[in-house]
């Protein structure tokens, strides 16, 4: 089929992650059967993203495991795939597209599940070789091909991604040294008592931390050699690890006119300010229900997944609005944190169990509700404590700081 050529659809989904790959599922699963085309600026058919910065990384994964579906699922289910292919223009009144080859592609309507790009580096060096993201099957193999040369790797940025990566690349045998401008690991995510566990945890196992540091900029001819630190400390290195966050792929849609300041805008069935113009995934501003109805952008396949359901359905034609408990998850070395709810503006942090022993909570509370868990290697906790965060429920401190009483015990408190 000639691309190039002025082609239409009746539903054209831009992005292939999770949030684009789930939202063709759920229409074909809701009857839909008109025709559907999804736009992915990566060569790849959809893949999970998770896996690039732990399983696939560490080549316990080969890249096949990590598809959503297998290749013939799309074509058996009369789904277009359009991969290589970059969305540069909407025109929401005509109700077409156009790609960076200048093909034009109409669409009665447009689901947009674009994610973003790993956020880079703005100082001199950000571009020498060797210097890489992990957002991208791409990113993580360009990674792999340059390993066998690398004996010191600077990670930059204390978030999931840069110490997922850590962890991997210490399992290597590399000397890691992770750079964070923030006075603790994983700050913008999770309370002290989780960030002071992962940054001891990493510590015991050879990687240097090191907080309240930031980037001046990345040395070498050609390719990274070092990375000089605000303080004139140069780190010598082979390979540095951007893990500094995400910008959200929303620029054709705000400059076709629609409303976002974090991302794009949308309401609660993914509608975004644009007729017949969906956004969905990590690239979508929405007020949730459990950040206190703040608008917010959540990085997560839970939320992509459930977005791109709703939308689906909204569609359809259903009476539907997304109202999901977040959850996420991290994996590094033997230890599995994950994470349900929303611990931004919590006023009280409850530890259940005992960090020395790896395996424990963090129960965090605003106004007395209890509003997210962290669990580390605490799978009965996470899988329990899902209800007491979805009801906001009210427990005593006491009772939830007591890891030998089962969370499912102390909520609801009376029956009925």
């Amino acid at each position: 089929m000639n691309h190039n050529a002025h082609s239409s659809y009746d539903i054209v989904i831009v992005g292939t992650g999770h949030a684009g790959a789930q939202a063709a599922i759920a229409l074909r699963q809701e009857g839909f059967d008109g025709s559907i085309a999804m736009i992915g600026e990566e060569a790849w058919p959809p893949y999970e993203r998770p896996p690039l910065s732990k399983e696939y990384l560490a080549g316990d994964k080969p890249f096949e495991r990590i598809l959503i579906r297998p290749e013939r699922f799309w074509e058996e289910r009369a789904i277009t795939l359009r991969l290589g292919e970059r969305v540069v223009a909407v025109d929401a009144d005509a109700r077409c597209l156009t790609t960076a080859v200048g093909a034009v592609i109409d669409y009665e309507t447009l689901i947009w599940a674009a994610g973003g790009h790993a956020r880079r580096l703005s100082c001199d060096g950000h571009q020498l070789a060797g210097v890489h993201g992990v957002r991208t099957r791409a990113d993580v193999d360009r990674l792999i091909a340059e390993l066998p040369a690398v004996h010191e790797v600077v990670v930059i940025g204390g978030g999931y991604i840069g110490l997922e990566a850590a962890a991997v690349l210490t399992k290597f045998g590399k000397t890691v040294t992770i750079v964070e401008a923030q006075d603790r690991v994983l700050a913008r995510v999770a309370g002290e008592a989780l960030s002071r566990f992962y940054e001891a945890e990493h510590r015991a196992h050879g990687v240097i931390v090191r907080l309240n540091e930031t980037v001046a900029c990345i040395e070498g001819e050609g390719a990274v050699s070092g990375v000089r630190l605000a303080d004139g400390t140069l780190l010598p290195c082979q390979m540095a690890i951007i893990g500094i966050g995400i910008v959200p792929a929303v620029e054709p849609l705000i400059a076709a006119g629609a409303v976002g300041e974090n991302g794009v805008s949308i309401d609660a069935q993914g509608r975004t300010s644009l007729p017949h113009v969906y956004a969905i995934g990590d690239c979508a501003g929405h007020a949730n229900d459990f950040a206190d109805g703040a608008v917010i952008r959540l990085e997560s396949v839970q939320n992509a997944h459930d977005q791109a359901t709703v939308a689906a359905r909204t569609i359809m034609g259903r009476d539907v609005a997304y109202h999901a408990v977040p959850w996420f998850w991290s994996n590094q070395y033997d230890l599995k944190l994950q994470t349900v709810g929303l611990s931004i503006g919590h006023d009280q942090a409850v530890v259940r169990g005992d960090p020395a022993a790896r395996s424990f909570s963090v129960v965090y509370l605003r106004q007395g509700r209890v509003i997210a868990l962290d669990c580390v290697n605490a799978m009965r906790d996470f899988v329990q404590g899902k209800a007491l965060v979805a009801d906001g429920a009210t427990v005593p401190v006491e009772a939830l700081a007591d890891a030998g009483r089962p969370l499912k015990t102390l909520w609801p408190l009376t029956a009925d």
